[in-house]
């Protein structure tokens, strides 16, 4: 029989899961564990695990991304990233950081998949060698690559990228990066009238969360 597998650590609990390091045989991975999920939160939370878990499967064999391992419907299990969020090490004025990290948003994008949540400092990572990475697609979106609303999304992924690289190596923005960072599409400005507002209901004052672009909720 196979060794069960045992918890490490405990990276992040929230009302969609419960996310822990986890170690087997083969060696270290990651567990979202929808066991924990209130009741009335289970459909949103197996909703979202299993976009995913689709996702993964599309990005497959990409360096720096997760590799999805298993998906019962209940537990999600990827492979293990050495890194730390963004906001946890500063890639400060590390042009190569950002170029490399353009290249695996070109990667991802001709998989079909725009991951949608990039604005979050704590889905960028940087790895034990100073490369990045990019985690949690659970706000993923898959389509046709060169269809009008992909390449819409894969520009949104494209502006955060650069927020990003504005806040931490703003020295090297060049000026077609700063046209695209003033040119706002359609679907941000919809976000902020309509989604936005709900979003910060439902998390804020439903699930308790504060959000601080990704940095999880207070202690």
């Amino acid at each position: 029989m196979p060794t069960p597998a045992s918890e490490v650590a405990a990276l992040k609990a929230d009302s969609f899961g419960r996310i822990a390091l986890m170690r087997d045989a083969s060696g270290l991975f990651v567990r979202r564990d929808l066991g924990f999920v209130p009741l009335w939160l289970r459909l949103p939370a197996w909703w979202l695990a299993r976009r995913e878990a689709r996702a993964l499967i599309a990005v497959a064999g990409l360096a720096a991304m997760p590799q999805l391992l298993r998906w019962d419907g209940r537990r999600l299990d990827r492979s293990y990233l050495d890194g730390a969020a963004m906001y946890q090490r500063p890639p400060h004025g590390d042009l190569a950081y950002f170029r490399s990290a353009r290249r695996l948003l070109q990667q991802l994008h001709r998989r079909g998949i725009a991951h949608n949540d990039l604005a979050k400092e704590a889905n960028w990572l940087v790895l034990a060698d100073g490369a990045p990475a990019i985690i949690d697609f659970q706000l993923a979106v898959r389509g046709a690559p060169r269809s009008r609303w992909m390449r819409l999304l894969a520009r949104e992924d494209l502006r955060h990228l650069l927020k990003h690289k504005r806040t931490y190596c703003p020295q090297a923005l060049t000026p077609v990066e700063r046209r695209v960072l003033k040119r706002r599409s359609w679907v941000r400005e919809a976000w902020f009238v309509t989604g936005k507002p709900v979003y910060r209901f439902v998390t804020r004052r439903l699930l308790k969360w504060e959000d601080n672009e990704g940095k999880g909720p207070k202690p």
